[in-house]
């Protein structure tokens, strides 16, 4: 095995972990070990990617570091503003913070939970001090590495732009945070532990890592903005209530440090930020043994959960078997959590576009002019996530139970194609359309009801199309999430014909009667292609 360079670096402090009664040869053997298998591990904000790397010694988490260091000029503008130090500087520890936490959960929350190494290491000489120095070890090497990347960038400008001082300080706090950070995250796992089971929690991290995946895209449309935001003047009073908000803990040091601030609020905040790290690892350590017995829950599966009666299947499904494989679809969809980390950040990129659109536009036009005009039709958007979602369906985790559709007694597979398409329109993609259709309401009149139900026929139809190109002949989840391949040719010829029923959509408005007829046509074309299916 290599013997990593962060390995080399932790070699300087042992004297520091013996001091603790820590088996620091033994912990270095175990980090070792626990790095090189850390290779094979791709990081959530790479979950798209399914070819296998070349390079089996590469590490993906190291690769993905670039798409972190971009995000971290959203912090460069800020850092820049010279009227204040407190709010600007809040605003970049809040953003930090966020990234940090989001990376933590997403990503690590495999180490500090990881329980598959129990079987071995409890049948060796190893005290539990020292697997639990291996495992907090472990995160920070990653925590510090993704840290640097995000902030580098931030720290040089500030040591350039606003020299030496300043920089010391954004320093000892980022190194701060990251202690806070990381304890703070064990500590919610040890809270949601103690009342919860382990499902629970693995739901909870799902819902994180969307919530990373979503942030990426968003924080393109921060950078790009954020630099506008330079000649805004700040203004900031501090109240009782902010001492619940970490990110203004650091932006209050500046202010007292380099500000020479005296306000009781600022002082205040100024002794959070430097205590509470500490406070947290002292609660940490004191709450290990709890954690340890918790994290057994996590072996366990949860118990069932009452399905609520499907209303809408009965009404969608024409036969016995349809809704057989529609009820079946659905719980599929429900309880993989690999397939919601592929699948809803498509929802969540469709929902957001829309109104990214509307936002840009908004620069150049005034709202009323917005209303007046046919901005509506960015509906349309919502349509582009059919053709990934449709091409997941084919995956999952239990991809070797998929035998049992061939020996079922059915003479057609048609039932089960038909069920799990309209499980999707009706569990993901339904939800996701009425949604944005009220916000648009909302915005534009009531009046555009009718335009949504054509773009809803156009998203029913499409689906059939994406199903003939990338899915005829393949079984519903029956291939494995690892043999996941990015049809590049298919999947760019389909983004064709959004444009496509966009433009005609668009066309028929000019006509006093237009859109009704297209709707009347789709609506045939949609009864007649799915009764073909």
């Amino acid at each position: 095995m290599r013997n990593y360079p962060s390995l080399k670096f932790i070699d300087l402090f042992e004297k520091i972990f013996r001091f603790f009664d820590v088996n620091y040869p033994l912990m270095r053997k175990i980090l070792q070990i626990k790095l090189t298998m850390d290779r094979r591990r791709a990081p959530t904000v790479f979950n798209e990617r399914g070819k296998k790397e070349e390079d089996d010694e590469s590490n993906k988490f190291l690769k993905s570091l670039w798409i972190y260091a971009f995000l971290g000029l959203i912090l460069v503008p800020f850092i820049l503003i010279r009227d204040s130090y407190i709010f600007p500087m809040s605003l970049v520890y809040g953003v930090l913070m966020f990234l940090l936490m989001t990376s933590m959960i997403s990503d690590f929350s495999q180490v500090l939970l990881d329980i598959r190494d129990k079987n071995i290491l409890n049948t060796k000489p190893v005290d539990k001090r020292t697997v639990n120095a291996a495992k907090i070890v472990h995160v920070s090497i990653y925590m510090f590495i993704l840290t640097g990347t995000i902030t580098g960038i931030p720290l040089l400008v500030s040591l350039i732009a606003r020299e030496i001082p300043f920089f010391l300080v954004f320093l000892g706090q980022i190194i701060l945070i990251d202690l806070f950070i990381v304890v703070v995250t064990a500590l919610l796992y040890i809270l949601i532990l103690k009342f919860f089971d382990g499902e629970k929690l693995k739901d909870i991290i799902n819902y994180v890592q969307i919530a990373l995946s979503l942030s990426i895209v968003i924080g393109y449309q921060l950078v790009i903005r954020s630099f506008e935001f330079l000649e805004l003047d700040f203004s900031f009073a501090a109240q009782w209530w902010q001492v619940f908000l970490p990110p203004v803990w650091y932006g209050a040091l500046f202010e007292v440090l380099l500000g020479q601030s005296r306000d009781g609020y600022l002082l205040l905040f100024s002794v959070l930020a430097v205590i509470i790290p500490f406070l947290s690892i002292y609660i940490y350590v004191k709450s290990i043994p709890s954690f340890e017995r918790n994290l057994e829950k996590l072996a366990h599966q949860g118990a069932a959960k009452k399905t609520k009666r499907d209303r809408i299947g009965p009404w969608v499904c024409s036969t016995k078997e349809e809704r057989l494989f529609y009820n079946f679809a659905k719980k599929m969809m429900k309880n993989e959590r690999q397939f919601k980390l592929k699948v809803y950040p498509s929802f969540g990129l469709s929902f957001i576009i829309p109104f990214i659109l509307i936002f840009n536009e908004l620069r150049m036009s005034s709202f009323s002019e917005i209303v007046d005009s046919r901005y509506f039709l960015s509906v349309y958007f919502a349509s582009m996530m059919i053709p990934t979602i449709i091409l997941m369906l084919r995956y999952s985790e239990n991809y070797k139970g998929s035998w049992i559709f061939r020996a079922l007694p059915i003479t057609s597979m048609t039932p089960l194609f038909k069920g799990t398409l309209k499980a999707f329109m009706v569990k993901l993609y339904l939800p996701v359309f009425l949604v944005l259709s009220f916000l648009l309401m909302l915005i534009f009149s009531v009046g555009i009801w009718f335009d949504l139900i054509v773009v809803w026929l156009v998203s029913s139809l499409f689906v059939l199309i994406c199903f003939k190109f990338l899915n005829e002949g393949k079984l519903p989840f029956s291939e494995s999430f690892e043999m996941t391949q990015q049809e590049t040719g298919k999947m760019f010829l389909l983004f064709i014909p959004i444009p496509i029923f966009f433009g005609i959509h668009f066309w028929m408005t000019t006509f006093e009667y237009g859109v009704y007829i297209y709707g009347a046509v789709l609506l045939i074309a949609n009864i007649v292609f799915w009764r073909k299916l």
